[in-house]
């Protein structure tokens, strides 16, 4: 689990603070009220970042924030000071961000940035830009952010990397730049990705409204201008990968089923169809399933319906682990899933689902009273198939309805 280190002089707001981050967030938080109990944990502990005021009682003109920063700790600054030139002065050291003390809304401030911080690990950014200078100073600022920094001199050398890296986020791109300008590189790039898959932010120092009215119009998310401050930089990039996250968000809801995380039946019927078109024009072998809980209504009114989600849950988690990545398993309402396994023999995907029925009849499920469950499922499954994907599902299900007939437990096949 990754720590916090808070140095702060007020115990009661230090106190606060600590209680405000371990309620919220899933870190371990350490509470030095000067600097030589902070070195103390320093020596003992890696932090995610440290929280630090400027004037206490061993260091009160903001030593502290020297001593952090060469130790290579990332750090935010927490001050009573709101003097205009002592903050310009404070930013221009490789701190994260300069937050005043002023009351609850700059702690809630404080958690909303700890949180995005820690979000920011799991995305790559690519910097382009022809000059060193730059590409360096924003690599530094990016990676202060905990992002995952690529940086190229132009526009051609990005669309390779793009190629190699698909799961970028964000490209930061200047505008006059040789060989391929940034203009052209948000037209290349959006014939790729859309503004859902990845974040454009033109950053330029042109001055020209035309300019950023044509990177706004062939797809960049925002505009920044050179030079720009810290504070600017950090909030412009950090909101477009929070309106990036949350697109995703909405995204997964519509095409995901809240309980299991699967995709819904609307996603499957509309991205499953190119694949079966295509599949069947070119012979691939191909395998779908339809797989359904047996007597589930015995487990709502025997144990409830807490026990009946369970169930659900665990037979999806069963089969998400059953089959390969490529697979596609969604459910389609109920205790009803449906699995496509692509590019397998027909021998091959029966031994398959044989294996995964006789997995959830071994496995043991626990009540919230502490009670073993154990269910059973049904399978029918279609290797000879129809001509359209609603046909072909629907003989699965015709098959499913089979196995329920003969008996429950069993895998039924064309």
């Amino acid at each position: 689990m990754d720590r916090i280190l808070i140095i702060e002089d007020n115990k009661t707001l230090a106190k606060l603070i600590a209680k405000k981050i371990s309620t919220e967030l899933n870190f371990e938080v350490d509470v030095a009220y000067q600097l030589s109990e902070a070195k103390l944990f320093l020596h003992k502990y890696k932090y995610f970042i440290a929280l630090t005021d400027l004037n206490l009682p061993d260091a009160p003109n903001g030593e502290v924030v020297d001593y952090l920063l060469s130790k290579e700790n990332r750090v935010l600054v927490l001050s009573g000071n709101i003097d205009k030139d002592f903050r310009e002065k404070m930013l221009q050291k490789n701190i994260i961000d300069y937050v005043t003390k002023s009351g609850v809304d700059d702690i809630n401030y404080i958690v909303h940035t700890l949180k995005r911080l820690h979000k920011n690990q799991k995305h790559k950014v690519l910097v382009v830009d022809d000059s060193m200078v730059f590409r360096k100073q924003m690599k530094s600022m990016l990676e202060n952010l905990f992002f995952q920094v690529i940086t190229v001199a132009h526009g051609e050398e990005a669309l390779g990397m793009i190629a190699t890296h698909p799961d970028i986020s964000l490209v930061l791109t200047d505008y006059n730049m040789p060989v391929m300008d940034g203009l052209e590189l948000t037209k290349e790039i959006r014939k790729i990705h859309k503004k859902n898959d990845m974040g454009i932010i033109a950053v330029s120092s042109s001055h020209d409204d035309q300019i950023t009215a044509m990177f706004l119009k062939h797809g960049a998310n925002d505009y920044i201008t050179k030079p720009f401050s810290k504070e600017e930089f950090s909030c412009r990039v950090n909101n477009s990968i929070e309106a990036l996250e949350n697109i995703h968000i909405i995204t997964n809801h519509a095409t995901r089923d809240f309980l299991t995380g699967l995709y819904n039946r609307t996603y499957f019927f509309k991205n499953i169809k190119e694949y079966f078109n295509d599949a069947s024009q070119n012979g691939e072998s191909f395998a779908i399933a339809m797989i359904n809980i047996d007597n589930f209504k015995k487990i709502n009114d025997t144990y409830g319906h807490d026990a009946g989600d369970k169930a659900i849950v665990t037979l999806s988690e069963i089969i998400r682990s059953s089959v390969n990545q490529k697979d596609v398993v969604a459910r389609f309402g109920g205790k009803e899933f449906c699995v496509v396994l692509k590019d397998i023999s027909a021998q091959n995907a029966l031994v398959a689902l044989e294996r995964l029925r006789a997995n959830i009849e071994r496995n043991i499920m626990t009540s919230s009273n502490g009670e073993e469950i154990r269910f059973t499922i049904s399978i029918g499954v279609s290797t000879s198939h129809e001509d359209t994907l609603e046909e072909d599902v629907n003989q699965a299900d015709l098959l499913l309805y089979n196995a329920k007939q003969n008996g429950r437990n069993q895998v039924a096949h064309n």
